[in-house]
């Protein structure tokens, strides 16, 4: 008996002990896995909305790229740690709606294996491409496109990522879902060539190419959103340059591993919320943009809701995707 009073006793030590860990949460810096290299679109929200959650927080949230297979090495990573609160992802589109289909030994459950915490950002997609394509507008690119398609490349992240999504959705649409690709470790690689001419042409969002565009070291062919952005005004939206058809727009979100403590969830949905609703960090995300999330977005059942939106609407179309 005295035994069993002993162990009664140090079971509820241990749980008094586990509750009073998640209350205090936290209490050292928190990592935030980013599953591309660094310059692209999720690393940019990613350090803009980290360091304004730091200080709602007080401890500092780590921004850490870990690139690969299209985003997924990094997503894993993060949704496999510890359920803890200390290591959470910056996902997106690709990595949480079209990672199931894409890749079908996938390592995580975007749809009932993670924590969801709650969209960043939503992200409108760009047709970009290097300066001097030969095409003008819209309708000669895509004339372009068809007319020659083994004289493309197309430069994306890697497969399952958004730019890769993306584009796999237009080039099905235009009849061409073999044209060359180049895979890179990020957007910002991938972007980089593009300016440089090695490539010819992507599909990305806005947050990665709008300084490019407004640089004129790139050109913008149509946004695929219904409106056009305030960042870019003067590029007209699919619908006005001649392809309706062409609709998606790719957001940014944080998740946690499952099991993480509702009191370490709650705070990071506190934090989060926090920093969206700052005006400096608004006046950033805005100017890059960025279409800012409803409330109802920011909570973890609200952002679970669009990661099943989107991949119910993407996995036929992907699973018949070329890879």
């Amino acid at each position: 008996m005295k035994k069993l009073t002993l162990g009664l006793a140090a079971a509820f030590a241990l749980a008094f002990a586990g509750t009073a860990n998640a209350q205090n949460y936290p209490t050292k810096p928190i990592t935030m896995i980013v599953p591309f290299a660094a310059g692209g679109p999720t690393d940019i929200i990613a350090r803009i909305v980290g360091e304004n959650m730091s200080k709602t927080l007080g401890q500092q949230v780590v921004v850490e790229n870990v690139a690969g297979a299209g985003g997924t090495t990094g997503i894993a990573r993060a949704l496999t740690s510890p359920p803890d609160g200390y290591t959470i992802a910056m996902g997106h589109l690709g990595t949480f709606s079209a990672a199931p289909a894409t890749y079908p030994g996938l390592k995580y459950d975007p749809i009932n294996g993670m924590q969801t915490i709650g969209l960043a950002g939503g992200t409108p997609i760009l047709i970009v491409a290097r300066k001097n394509l030969e095409a003008k507008d819209l309708k000669e690119f895509v004339a372009y496109v068809k007319a020659n398609p083994d004289k493309l490349n197309e430069a994306h992240a890697g497969v399952g990522s958004v730019s890769w999504t993306t584009c796999t959705l237009l080039k099905g649409q235009l009849g061409v879902p073999k044209l060359n690709a180049v895979a890179y470790r990020g957007t910002g690689p991938a972007l980089n060539d593009l300016v440089s001419g090695q490539v010819d042409f992507m599909c990305d969002q806005i947050v990665s190419v709008a300084e490019q565009v407004k640089a004129d070291t790139i050109k913008a062919y149509a946004i695929a959103s219904p409106q056009r952005s305030p960042a870019l005004p003067n590029v007209p939206t699919t619908k006005e340059a001649g392809l309706p058809e062409f609709q998606i727009e790719a957001w940014n979100g944080i998740a946690a591993p499952k099991g993480t403590p509702k009191e370490a969830v709650d705070k990071l949905v506190d934090a989060l919320n926090k920093a969206l609703n700052d005006e400096g960090v608004k006046k950033r995300l805005l100017d890059l943009g960025t279409v800012m999330p409803t409330a109802e977005e920011r909570t973890p059942a609200g952002f679970a809701a669009v990661v099943k939106r989107d991949a119910d609407k993407l996995s036929p179309i992907l699973a018949a995707a070329p890879k």
